[in-house]
Parts: C-alpha cells; sequence; structure tokens
C-alpha cells in the first residue's frame, strides 16, 4: 500500500486506495440523486458552516464493499504507527454512518472543527478519502500546521480530539470525498 508522507507526530497518516474504488464511489452518489441531502452539522443545515450535498449510508451498504475492505488496510497500517492504539480497547466503523460528500466550488466544510463533541464522545480516529484530484481542496490542520493534499485516493487518518481541529480549503473545483468515524464499542 503506498503512503502518503506526513510526519509522523502530527498522528495524521494517508495511504493510497485504488483509484477505480474512488470512480465507483463518485458514480454510485451521481447515480443516486433520491439519496442526496443537503450537508448538515451538529447545528443543523449552515451553509455558512458546511456547504455540500450528502449520502449517508450504513457501513455495511454494499456499495461500500470494496472500499471498506481498503480502509481496514489502511487502519491496520495507522496503528503499526500508533502501537498505542492496541491498549485502547476495541473501535469499530459502523456505528454511524459514511459520508459521501460532494462539495460544489466555493462549498466546503469552511470553519475550523473537531470531531469528538458531547454529542459524539464515542469517536477515537477519523477517516477521510479523496475521490478526486482537487488543486487547493485538501485538508488544513490548524496546531499541526500542515495541509493535506486532495489526491485522488489519499485516505488520510487521524485523531477525533479538539488536538486536531481542521478545516476543508474551499477549491474552485468540484469536490468528491467519503469520510466516517472509528467509535468505540460498547460492551454492556
Amino acid at each position: 500500500m503506498k503512503k502518503h508522507n506526513f510526519d509522523k507526530n502530527t498522528h495524521i497518516q494517508g495511504y493510497y486506495i485504488p483509484n477505480k474504488i474512488c470512480d465507483n464511489l463518485i458514480t454510485f452518489f451521481n447515480k443516486k440523486k433520491h439519496r442526496q441531502i443537503i450537508g448538515t452539522t451538529g447545528y443543523g443545515v449552515r451553509k455558512d458552516v458546511k456547504d455540500s450535498i450528502d449520502i449517508g449510508l450504513s457501513y455495511f451498504d454494499s456499495a461500500l464493499d470494496d472500499y471498506n475492505v481498503h480502509l481496514q488496510k489502511c487502519v491496520s497500517e495507522y496503528e503499526k504507527t500508533y502501537i498505542g492504539l492496541v491498549g485502547a480497547g476495541r473501535y469499530v466503523p459502523y456505528k454511524e454512518e459514511v459520508n459521501i460528500q460532494f462539495y460544489k466550488p466555493g462549498g466546503g466544510f469552511k470553519k475550523w472543527h473537531f470531531e469528538r463533541t458531547i454529542h459524539n464522545q464515542d469517536r477515537l480516529l477519523v477517516f477521510m478519502t479523496y475521490l478526486n484530484d482537487v488543486p487547493n481542496g485538501g485538508t488544513e490542520f490548524f496546531y499541526q500546521k500542515t495541509t493535506s493534499p486532495a489526491k485522488k485516493g489519499l485516505t488520510i487518518i487521524w485523531p477525533a480530539e479538539f488536538t486536531h481541529l481542521h478545516r476543508g480549503q474551499i477549491a474552485k473545483h468540484d469536490k468528491y470525498i467519503v469520510t466516517g468515524w472509528y467509535t468505540f464499542e460498547n460492551k454492556k
């Protein structure tokens, strides 16, 4: 698996999945107009914060089968880099929906944010795959002072914590991503 060169100390890592999987997810998104909704945040529809069109999918949706195989390979590589995850407990990708998101030129997730809040305390890791190349359309990380490029197939993984405040670069081109979270599995 090809790896993207991020500084290990940022706790952001990237791995490339096959382009064909990206193409298939874009095709799926474009064919499923009836499932597309205006993107929301924890505060509802706020285009000044997040301006997107989304399709939420269960992790077990067959449209994600090939993607999930490669996503798990990416997470396995991430775990090899940060061995402390081994003792963290069981975390899984299927407690929340996986989102395919489309941003028109000028759209994006415009505000600094992080992924673990009072509403989703079980989130441990974030994953995001760029489904197409987008010049100046990556993700900026505030404290790490780094920006990931939006390269087709690049899957980035990072902690869901406040330490990884981030926002999307607002691009002049169409942008497609798939994103979601690994969350702790609660044992009852």
